[in-house]
């Protein structure tokens, strides 16, 4: 699938991803540059609920600590 960009450099996801991925408009998609390539993740209005119960040990504690250094790049 693909998508184009408009002068503003805003894109459109195709319905077909929208609906795979189950994404709302208050989804956030981050965008993560490997090399040549450009990967686009969904990330959830609320990550810690869409993360909680993946793994153990301090997890919830370094996923807050990246979302606060994320938001003071922003």
């Amino acid at each position: 699938m693909r998508s184009t960009l408009t002068q503003r450099g805003q894109t459109v996801v195709p319905a077909r991803i929208r609906k795979h991925f189950n994404l709302s408009p208050a989804d956030r998609l981050e965008w993560i540059i490997e090399g040549d390539c450009l990967r686009v993740c969904p990330v959830r209005a609320d990550p810690i609920a869409a993360f909680r119960g993946q793994g153990k040990g301090g997890a919830t504690a370094r996923l807050l600590a990246e979302r606060r250094a994320d938001s003071q790049h922003e």
